[in-house]
């Protein structure tokens, strides 16, 4: 028997660009910047202060004559980027995130911002097995007057239908090749709302953009609650980037705005 259970999305972190020291060191020195230092945080922080004082040669005042001062530390560095509208940089840091339990509903939507990012996403054609999750959004229900039961009842003729065409089909005697095609058939008889897993990488100039677009009131519930979690995974970890995030609550999930959209 095929079982759908119901599923939550996950989000993991599970990349990021970190800087080869030594080498960096070498460029430094080879500039005759060799005293630098910042008080970054974060590899990624460090590094697109690096590649905006790289564009003005601003590590130090000795290196470029038209200056007449430095700014110094990394918070007020980021900031003054992305106040003037720099926004170049920050592409130069990617983090890759996977998330987990989501519906194709969702993976239909993710794909759509495709400036700055990778994708890798579970394949159905070549992934068959005898359970799978179900992602749905609580709130509606109400609108409908429906009720969990409700939904587990409809899973539950899902479950049939799919066992059913399972059924006509004898894998233990197929090769690879056979299996793929058949498993590309029946996965036609999947709701949108089947679980998947997706990895998705993007940079920190594209992701400020999508955090704002996918956690804006009018967005699908779903990819609201995923990109609340991308949320507040990042402005933990990358505070001088989301310095500028205006939040609120809205319909129980985070909506965020940011002073400066267009970098």
């Amino acid at each position: 028997m095929i079982e759908f259970f119901l599923t939550r999305p996950k989000v993991f972190l599970v990349s990021e660009t970190i800087i080869r020291e030594n080498e960096l060191k070498n460029f430094l020195e080879y500039i005759g910047a060799n005293s630098w230092t910042t008080d970054a945080t974060s590899d990624g922080e460090k590094l697109i202060e690096v590649a905006g004082r790289l564009c003005y040669k601003s590590f130090s005042k000795d290196l470029n004559e038209n200056l007449t001062k430095v700014r110094e530390g990394n918070k007020k560095y980021i900031e003054n980027i992305i106040n003037s509208g720099h926004g170049s940089v920050l592409e130069h840091v990617n983090l890759g995130f996977i998330f987990c339990g989501v519906s194709r509903v969702f993976t239909h939507e993710l794909v759509r911002h495709r400036s700055g990012v990778a994708i890798s996403q579970e394949s159905l054609r070549y992934v068959r097995t005898s359970e799978y999750g179900f992602n749905f959004c609580d709130s509606i229900l109400k609108e409908g007057n429906l009720y969990k039961k409700d939904i587990e009842s409809y899973l539950r003729t899902i479950s049939d239908i799919y066992f059913s065409l399972m059924s006509k089909f004898n894998f233990h005697t197929m090769d690879f090749h056979t299996k793929k095609k058949v498993t590309s058939f029946i996965r036609r008889f999947l709701p949108q709302g089947i679980s998947t897993n997706i990895f998705w990488t993007c940079n920190l100039r594209e992701l400020r953009f999508v955090i704002e677009k996918r956690t804006d009131a009018s967005a699908e519930e779903e990819i609201r609650y995923v990109f609340g979690e991308v949320y507040k995974i990042v402005k933990e970890k990358y505070e001088n980037i989301f310095f500028d995030a205006k939040e609120e609550i809205v319909d129980g999930l985070i909506q965020v705005k940011f002073n400066n959209p267009k970098i």
